[in-house]
């Protein structure tokens, strides 16, 4: 286990991934001050021993590194104060761990804000669901100055197998994007598969132990063939925030002059599965969409 920093840190964003990320810092001894929109959220680490915060400027005040994990960019900017003025004065002096999947344009222009008040910014956004999060087995991508990326990794090891630097911002959100192109596209093309095997009345069962013993199958195959399996659809990595990833390439792409071609056939689908009201479900539910597709002969 990794020594614990003496002061407490904040903790910013209590949502799928952020709760049991947070609860793995407690683990391993890290002080917390915790807060979040929802307070059921904030009583769940207050039970396992993290102090709440009673707004965010009281994190801040007793916190000089201050982790976010917040659902978008607008919500940073409300909770940062951006919009009211009181931005300067909240980071200054403060380290902020920006964990969050934003665009890597906005994260770049929050660096300089940071850096101007008299703070500093890493980002680390990660690479995975809620499962791996509660194992503690995410994988982080950090950018941001080698002094201080060197400075976060001993507090962000509790909640991560594996963390990487990836020079200066915004190149860990870009990178996180690069690996989210693969895991999009790969569980995209497993739902399709499913939906291919048990519309021509393949025993699924066999379906996917065979791809289990397969040279393609991965961690995340044989999760999400499970849950294909049984219909499982409870959250690991939600539609809503799939689809939320997705258009951040499909922007990053077209900022780039760079085709994308199975992304942009992946973000219409994962709308069409909002749009059938399964924004909350696993991203595995993408197979409603392409059942869907199959009934109305598109």
């Amino acid at each position: 286990m990794s020594s614990a920093p003496s002061s407490p840190i904040g903790f910013i964003g209590l949502g799928s991934m952020g709760e049991p990320m947070a609860l793995n810092l407690i683990k391993a001894g890290t002080q917390l001050v915790v807060w979040n929109r929802s307070p059921e959220k904030s009583a769940i680490l207050a039970e396992a021993g993290a102090a709440v915060g009673k707004d965010v400027a009281d994190v801040f005040t007793r916190c000089s590194i201050v982790i976010l994990m917040l659902a978008d960019d607008a919500t940073m900017d409300m909770l940062l104060g951006r919009l009211d003025g009181s931005f300067e004065n909240r980071v200054k002096g403060h380290t902020l761990i920006n964990m969050a999947t934003v665009p890597p344009a906005y994260s770049k222009a929050l660096e300089a804000d940071v850096l101007a008040a008299g703070g500093r910014y890493v980002e680390a956004p990660v690479s995975g669901s809620r499962k791996p999060a509660e194992a503690g087995q995410l994988v982080a991508m950090l950018a941001g100055p080698d002094e201080d990326v060197a400075s976060v990794r001993p507090l962000l090891a509790p909640m991560c197998r594996d963390l990487f630097a990836c020079g200066t911002v915004p190149g860990a959100l870009v990178m996180k994007l690069a690996v989210n192109v693969f895991l999009i596209t790969m569980v995209t093309g497993l739902a399709e598969a499913t939906h291919f095997a048990e519309s021509h009345g393949l025993d699924l069962a066999r379906f996917i132990s065979i791809l289990d013993a397969g040279p393609m199958s991965s961690d995340v195959s044989r999760v999400k063939g499970a849950k294909l399996l049984t219909q499982d659809f409870s959250r690991q990595a939600g539609i809503s925030d799939v689809l939320k990833n997705n258009r951040l390439i499909a922007e990053a792409a077209r900022s780039a002059g760079i085709a994308s071609p199975l992304i942009d056939i992946c973000y219409d689908l994962y709308a069409e599965t909002q749009g059938l009201g399964l924004g909350n479900e696993d991203m595995v539910a993408v197979i409603r969409a392409m059942e869907k597709r199959t009934a109305d002969g598109t």
